[in-house]
């Protein structure tokens, strides 16, 4: 078993899939004397997995994404540790769309409805891909600012069920706050492909990060004891100086190390959870205020018998409401959970915001009152719910992050700017796949070597160096040879 340094190099803080990866890195590298804090009793951060039920549901993320040219670190892990992964069927959608008064759409009428918004989805990606192009870099614009451009503004409630589908799905937040730039086109599905892998396995998400800390973390008998991995460790203060950091934890410990590695949620960084001091420099607290936290949440209900088709291309069903993303994207789980009698809806943005701050049984009769207009009023009440509330959870403060219009790259390579001795880390800072565990796995390994650099280079301990700042406006492709 491997002991913890009282002062160690590095400490990192948070032990989410960027805190995990760059605490590997750090090891691979030969600097094993790390110390790794994180506020939960397990490790994992946004990737949750719980039991419901007698099943096991993931949280947070949830999804693995392969088929396309370049391989995903995520999915051959999950291949080969043998997880359960179903391929989401979103094949027929036109025939899974609810009025809002009960009742399906035609199809014809929906499958006009979706050949716009395709359309529309590929003048978005043009658009962003000119306003780009290299030696005519414009300004950039919202998503919502495209579709007016393109003269096509959803705005009956077919029309918005289906543009949410496409976007705040995606990105749990609306076109009208979202960058077209930074986000368009979706570089999760050019360079992984656009196959998604729905993970349901008793094991969890989870156990993918597991299998990747156990690569370096002591263990016996399949848990963590590491005495570097230390767990229920809310750090609440970071003093920095020239010569090392000092981090406090909510229980009175005191840690010193040369550097750390703050690897939380911008929502977290957002919130006054830490305290630095000094205080952040303030070009570095604005990239951090300016950048947004979205929330995008799964309820899960558990019912008595199934009363929703079931079967092949009935997986996924949207509800079309005058209230944009009001209770939109429902998911049944017979495929993946058979007589597990589950229904998930996702909820985004401010009303993920707003019924997070209700009570259980409130939001248990608002989707009782949706279910009933899609499938009548005999239907059974469920026997159980289970409501996440990223947004109020105080060591997350939202479930991934969102590049809102009006944030510069330049901006964006202050919010992953070391500031002395303390390096950031985490989804938020790496913007090819923002918002996915992806760019938190790369996140940490980027992070990680940056700081080694400049353990072994000191010229590198004052920010990132040209070449690599160069690479990172170019969407620091993680595949290319000379990042």
């Amino acid at each position: 078993m491997t002991s913890a340094s009282p002062s160690p190099t590095v400490i990192i803080i948070g032990a989410g899939m960027s805190g995990i990866l760059a605490a590997k890195t750090l090891h691979d590298s030969g600097i094993q004397d790390i110390l790794i804090l994180e506020a939960n009793s397990k490790i994992g951060g946004r990737i949750h997995s719980v039991q419901f039920r007698g099943h096991t549901v993931e949280l947070g993320a949830n999804w693995v994404i392969g088929g396309g040219p370049r391989s995903n670190h995520l999915y051959e892990i999950a291949s080969k540790l043998n997880l359960k992964t179903y391929l989401s069927d979103y094949g027929n959608i036109s025939a899974n769309i609810y009025k809002q008064e009960g009742g399906l759409y035609p199809k014809h009428i929906v499958s006009a409805a979706l050949e716009v918004a395709e359309t529309r989805d590929q003048f978005c990606t043009s658009f962003s891909t000119r306003l780009s192009a290299p030696g005519h870099d414009r300004d950039d614009v919202s998503i919502l600012v495209s579709q007016r451009l393109f003269k096509e503004v959803p705005t009956t409630p077919l029309d918005m069920v289906i543009d949410y589908f496409y976007n705040d799905y995606e990105d749990a937040e609306p076109p009208r706050v979202t960058s077209l730039k930074n986000t368009i086109p979706r570089y999760e599905f050019l360079d992984f492909g656009d196959q998604t892998y729905f993970l349901a396995d008793s094991r969890g998400f989870e156990s993918i990060l597991i299998y990747i800390a156990k690569q370096f973390l002591s263990h016996k008998h399949e848990v963590i004891r590491d005495q570097r991995l230390k767990l229920n460790k809310v750090v609440r203060e970071i003093n920095y100086s020239k010569s090392g950091v000092q981090v406090k934890t909510e229980d009175g410990s005191v840690y010193q190390a040369k550097y750390v590695i703050v690897s939380v949620s911008v929502g977290v960084l957002q919130s006054d959870l830490i305290v630095f001091k000094p205080h952040l420099p303030q070009w570095k607290t604005q990239a951090i205020y300016e950048f947004d936290m979205a929330v995008y949440t799964k309820i899960f209900l558990r019912f008595p018998y199934k009363f929703w088709p079931s079967g092949p291309e009935t997986e996924f069903f949207l509800y079309a409401h005058e209230k944009r993303g009001y209770y939109p994207i429902w998911q049944h789980l017979e495929t993946e959970m058979p007589g597990s009698n589950i229904l998930f809806v996702t909820v985004t943005d401010e009303e993920a915001k707003r019924i997070e701050q209700q009570q259980d049984i409130k939001i248990q009769e608002e989707i009782m009152d949706v279910l009933k207009k899609m499938f009548g009023n005999d239907i059974p009440e469920p026997d159980e719910i289970l409501i996440p509330r990223w947004w109020s959870n105080r060591f997350f403060k939202g479930s991934f992050s969102n590049w809102p219009i009006g944030y510069s790259q330049r901006r964006h390579m202050q919010l992953k700017e070391p500031v002395g001795r303390i390096y950031f880390s985490g989804e938020h800072t790496y913007s090819r796949y923002l918002g996915y565990a992806d760019a938190a796995y790369f996140a940490g390994i980027e992070t990680a070597n940056h700081l080694i650099r400049c353990i072994k280079h000191e010229k590198y301990c004052n920010g990132y160096d040209r070449h690599s700042t160069i690479d990172r406006l170019h969407n620091e492709d993680p595949y290319d040879p000379d990042a």
